[in-house]
């Protein structure tokens, strides 16, 4: 519902915007390194895309902050390029968003806020993808975490402290906002308000011309458009597989080395013991004598706990040794010897006397050599085809490190090279379409897009039972596709283009006619054109909110209009133009008691604290400063994007 108020009433996003640097840290590590690199001064220095207060920003700041962004994106859209990312916007966004950053963080040294060493450590230490299997920050799963994104520790540090810095500033400047009962109030009864009106809408293809452009025309609106003729980079990539089939017959397993097995394994096959128990500790042997000898009588374990103020605590299957590892030696002799169903002798651990009571016993009869030999065979066999192949992947990966063509190590393995068609980073075939990559090349499919050409690779798609090698023959890079390519394409986008202005331009006549009294059926009649029929709207607030979808355009233009009133907008992707009217609007009402007050007043509350925290950045970066060096910016944009 809150969203369905910012939509309507333009409230602005804060702080969780601004924080969002940090989560992107212990997540992707989508930002960049905006530490200071340099002594020397002023944007006007080459190396230099701007300066916030007296931090300086470099080109390699900027470079690598727009590099972890699309980074970043690629796990949701896979196809993305850097042309496209900056074609977007995306590398201004980027600068805007370290501007702001290390604005924040000089504002608070400047007014004496510190995130020191040992809070930083802890940062690192609660992020997930540095813990290793154990669960505990593993200094090596940091390490390679930081190598796999090119980061450094200082540079990692930096982020985490600009964080903690922002948390200390932007959180006590919003936190606790609440909003007066009469603006909720206000508000609530909106979402009662119901408003009457119309809908019409003007297609661009209605208004296109049906004659060609000229080729000045044509060549022209194509550079001007070009970012909506961008190809996603494709990728050709041969590859090859192999199992352990590769590795061939291997050597049956001798007597000799079957009955070493069973010397070296003698405890696992001699005859074992296991308990399930149910004990109770207590501080004397003679409450642990009489609770045993209450329990052998056909009293309850648990009933005596019970009465005692104690609990008891099930354990097993369990050997003795491990049960010993738990208690102590003779605790462990004295359950081990007590018959099943019985309560063991009481004996002595470092916690107390043990009450134990046998629940069951399972005993595992042991093995001789003859019985064992069959199993021992099929380890060993097993054993022999995972070293074999280990050895086998090994050999194959020095081959690929010193440079071995694929083809010939296809020749050793006996295997055929495969070749896919271009593909793009999603894993789709470029240009046909639903048809994708051969599964096998999946895993290894964001690798390839990282690859330098004939540089072939080893993975594992099958830790120790299958690997694939594979290389990148052929790269071809994002870039707007040659007109002669898609002239068909571009004519249609113009025509859409052309149709689009003349959709404006009849809106605005539809508009004249209603506001001289026409109704809109009459206004669109007068088109020489054939228009769709137009959409009678009749709803509250509430309604819209609670159909659970993104508001539509024209109808949040609705509900922000003044009664009486036509106003047009533009349709997306140059589909063409609403006309939007509005006859009347009936007002609601909602009491304090209703339940719609309450949480209104709670969402607007956390509005206004979002508010409040984006109007203290605002004020933070006017007081800090910045100037940026549009010559450097553009110097990287040339450079990301491959342009000379």
């Amino acid at each position: 519902m809150i969203t369905f108020f910012r939509r309507f009433f333009q409230s602005k996003i804060g702080i969780a915007v601004t924080l969002a640097f940090l989560g992107l840290i212990a997540f992707a590590f989508a930002s960049a390194d905006v530490s200071s690199t340099g002594t020397f001064g002023g944007v006007s220095g080459g190396d230099r895309v701007a300066v916030v207060g007296d931090e300086k920003i470099s080109t390699s700041d900027l470079s690598r902050a727009a590099s972890n962004a699309v980074d970043s994106m690629r796990q949701q859209n896979p196809t993305i390029s850097m042309e496209e990312f900056i074609g977007q916007g995306g590398l201004q966004r980027v600068l805007d968003q370290v501007l702001e950053q290390t604005a924040i963080s000089e504002f608070a040294e400047t007014y004496g806020l510190r995130a020191g060493t040992n809070l930083v450590n802890s940062e690192i230490m609660s992020i997930p993808v540095f813990r290793g299997a154990d669960g505990n920050f593993d200094e090596d799963a940091y390490r390679q975490a930081l190598a796999q994104r090119g980061l450094t520790d200082a540079s990692v540090r930096d982020e985490l402290r600009n964080g903690l810095l922002a948390k200390q500033i932007l959180l006590p400047a919003s936190f606790g906002a609440t909003a007066p009962d009469k603006l909720a109030v206000q508000y609530a009864s909106l979402l009662r308000e119901t408003r009457k009106g119309a809908i019409a809408v003007l297609p661009s293809t209605a208004f296109a011309p049906d004659n060609d452009p000229t080729a000045p025309q044509l060549q022209g609106y194509y550079e001007e458009n070009q970012a909506d003729f961008i190809r996603p980079e494709r990728r050709i990539i041969r590859y090859l597989s192999f199992d352990d089939s590769a590795v061939g017959d291997l050597a049956t397993p001798t007597a000799a080395e079957v009955a070493a097995r069973y010397e070296e394994n003698k405890e696992a096959f001699a005859a074992s013991e296991q308990r399930t128990i149910t004990q109770m500790i207590v501080a004397t042997q003679a409450a642990a004598n009489a609770i045993r000898d209450r329990v052998n009588s056909g009293g309850s374990l648990a009933v005596a706990a019970r009465e005692a103020g104690l609990q008891t605590a099930q354990l097993g299957p369990i050997s003795k040794d491990d049960y010993a590892a738990q208690t102590s030696s003779a605790v462990a002799d004295a359950v081990f010897a007590a018959a099943e169903g019985k309560v063991a002798q009481p004996a002595r651990s470092g916690l107390g006397f043990h009450v134990v009571l046998v629940n069951d016993i399972t005993r595992t009869a042991g093995k001789t050599l003859e019985q064992a030999r069959a199993e021992i065979r099929t380890a060993l066999t097993e054993e022999k085809r995972q070293a074999a192949i280990a050895d086998l992947s090994a050999d194959i990966e020095e081959k690929v490190d010193n440079g071995i063509a694929l083809s010939d190590i296809a020749q050793e393995l006996g295997v055929e090279v495969s070749t896919t068609r271009p593909v793009t980073g999603d894993g789709a075939i470029y240009g046909s379409s639903g048809k994708r990559v051969p599964q096998i090349l999946g895993p290894a499919l964001q690798t390839a897009f990282q690859m330098e050409e004939s540089k072939p690779q080893l993975a594992a798609i099958v830790p120790g039972q299958l690997f694939l090698v594979f290389e990148v023959s052929e790269i071809t890079r994002s870039a707007a596709a040659p007109l002669a390519d898609i002239r068909e394409r571009v004519i249609a986008s113009w025509k859409l283009s052309e149709g689009l202005a003349r959709a404006r331009v009849a809106a605005d006549r539809i508009m004249e006619r209603i506001e001289g009294g026409a109704t809109i059926s009459a206004a669109m009649a007068a088109e020489e054109v054939t228009l769709p029929s137009f959409d009678t709207i009749n709803m509250n607030r509430e309604q819209l909110a609670q159909t659970g979808q993104q508001v539509p355009a024209p109808l949040a233009l609705l509900f922000s209009m003044a009664e009486g009133t036509t106003k047009k907008l533009e349709a997306p992707s140059n589909a063409g133009w609403f006309v939007v009217r509005l006859d009347n609007i009936e007002e609601g009402t909602v009491a304090e008691d209703d339940p719609i007050f309450a949480q209104t007043k709670q969402q607007i509350s956390s509005a206004l604290e979002q508010e409040y925290g984006e109007q203290l950045r605002t004020a933070i970066k006017a007081e800090i400063g910045s100037e940026t060096n549009e010559t450097a910016v553009e110097a990287v944009r040339k450079q990301l994007t491959g342009e000379r």
